[in-house]
């Protein structure tokens, strides 16, 4: 019976359709491109006989091949497969007939951010907010219970013996029953946070509860009922109750560590809260949209930091997707260098500062003055480690690149801004010589974002090096496909790449058939 879907988990094993990848746990194989496709026609019939002529068309298309290359590919296949107990027998043969898929069950459509290796906890005492449930009637005040989380995780984050996973991590839970011990476990984490908002009129009733997830045991819980006007105030006191839960003996400057400069207008907080999911797309349809929202916020308060960091990101969203204009740098560093002078106190205004300042300005070391003052702030910001980690992978540094990443995604496991760390790995082990730790990050950036141009670049390079150039040539049409006027030598100015990683990375790219 044919199965429909994008992602198939079967044993041990999970392909991922729309990436062209299959996973071995947590690990992509190097599986090629044309076993991907005999496989996933397999899958898709699972225990019926499968015609060589289907297996040929799916893997070949309309070209014509003898036999043996069919022959050679499912052989590919099952040796991957073999790393599976017995697993190399879940292909049968059927002589002169085809092949048919044996093996255990199929299930399709398994959320890929769920399979995750199990993680340790942290020395320090560890905690991750849950997205609150949004009791007002209103699917419009989605993003205000958004908001509220988002407040109480950054508060939270700027205590230093805290472990504080991020909110992108934490929000893949949202709008889904959840297991407190198995989100714990997923996390890595001691602690979990959840609760509810309900905004009517003027006052707001948001309910919180602190769960032990070793246990299931509740640690506190309370119920607060205040006017809307107060709500910063009512943000620093659920994270203060949640800090006391966890440590009683919290010391004064801790308690002020978590208060912190809020905007004087309500209503440009409330605009940055509507800008943010478009800014964190990435794409430049939504950021546009964002930008629009974001100046309004500045015109009403001019020194937002956080304002002038969402747009800084948005402009150089704007710069390396849309045409390299020289108008977008320069509206992204300025926006960057307003966000650095009025955000002394803010981490992630400080974040988005520097990456821009580094990948737009070019001035690392200014970058990373941005980034470890955001971390002084913050120890628990891991989008500051992970776009550090393209800072410095783009600049040559590999070890510290792979050192920044590694630290970011332990910080946010399942974090939406995963492909970038995955690609700051890709091009540092490239650098090194390493093509087939390249080649795995560089499958695992696709996975995490299939929709950006320069996971593939990656890909194709990494693909280059190891000598599959079909398959680097495939990457390399699906970096055309999603930025048209791709070129790597413009691409390169426009991120000031280090000579050794340009000369590396251009020679693959040269390889797998992308212009100059």
């Amino acid at each position: 019976m044919a199965l429909g879907g994008d992602l198939y988990q079967f044993g041990p094993f999970r392909l991922d359709q729309v990436a062209g990848i299959l996973y071995h746990g947590a690990e992509p194989t190097m599986l090629g491109q044309r076993a991907v496709s005999l496989l996933r026609l397999l899958l898709q019939n699972a225990g019926v006989p499968v015609s060589k002529d289907a297996l040929v068309e799916a893997g070949w298309g309309e070209l014509a091949v003898a036999d043996n290359n069919l022959t050679v590919q499912i052989a590919a296949l099952r040796r991957v497969l073999a790393n599976a107990a017995n697993a190399e027998s879940w292909i049968e043969t059927l002589p002169r007939r085809g092949y048919r898929y044996v093996g255990p069950a199929v299930a399709t459509n398994v959320p890929a951010s769920r399979i995750a290796l199990a993680l340790t906890l942290p020395e320090k005492p560890s905690v991750a907010v849950l997205p609150f449930s949004n009791l007002s009637g209103d699917p419009q005040q989605e993003y205000f219970a958004d908001g509220m989380v988002d407040d109480i995780i950054t508060g939270l984050a700027r205590i230093n013996w805290l472990f504080v996973i991020a909110r992108n991590s934490t929000f893949t839970y949202k709008g889904r029953a959840v297991d407190v011990k198995q989100v714990g476990s997923e996390l890595g984490v001691r602690y979990v946070i959840e609760g509810s908002v309900r905004k009517a009129g003027g006052s707001v009733r948001v309910t919180g509860q602190m769960i032990d997830a070793s246990t299931g045991a509740h640690v506190w819980a309370e119920r607060y009922d205040r006017s809307s006007e107060d709500i910063f105030a009512l943000q620093d006191e659920i994270a203060l109750s949640a800090v006391g839960a966890i440590a009683p003996s919290m010391r004064k400057a801790e308690i002020e560590r978590v208060r912190r400069k809020r905007p004087e207008s309500l209503d440009a907080y409330d605009l940055v809260l509507q800008a943010q999911p478009d800014v964190d797309t990435g794409m430049p349809a939504q950021v546009i949209r964002a930008l629009a929202l974001l100046e309004r916020a500045i015109a009403l308060e001019p020194a937002y930091a956080l304002a002038h960091g969402n747009a800084a990101m948005c402009h150089h969203c704007l710069f390396l997707r849309a045409g390299l204009q020289e108008v977008s740098r320069t509206a992204s560093i300025r926006h960057a260098r307003w966000a650095i002078v009025h955000g002394q106190d803010d981490a992630l205004a400080l974040t988005w500062a520097g990456f821009s300042i580094g990948m737009d300005a070019h001035d690392r070391a200014a970058a990373f003055t941005a980034l470890e003052a955001a971390l002084a702030i913050s120890p628990s910001s891991a989008l500051t480690y992970i776009l550090g980690s393209v800072i410095l992978g783009w600049g040559g540094e590999a070890e510290r690149a792979i050192e920044w990443s590694e630290k970011g995604m332990r910080l946010s496991p399942f974090d939406s801004w995963t492909w970038a760390a995955f690609d700051a790995q890709a091009m540092s082990h490239l650098l090194r010589g390493r093509y087939e730790e390249a080649c795995r990050a560089a499958y695992k950036s696709v996975q995490a974002n299939p929709a950006h141009s320069i996971t593939y670049v990656q890909l194709a390079a990494a693909l280059a090096k190891l000598g599959r150039l079909d398959e680097a040539r495939a990457a390399a049409a699906r970096v055309r496909e999603l930025q048209p006027g791709f070129r790597y030598s413009r691409q390169f100015a426009g991120v000031r790449c280090a000579p050794a990683l340009a000369e590396t990375l251009g020679s693959a790219l040269r390889d797998a058939g992308l212009p100059e």
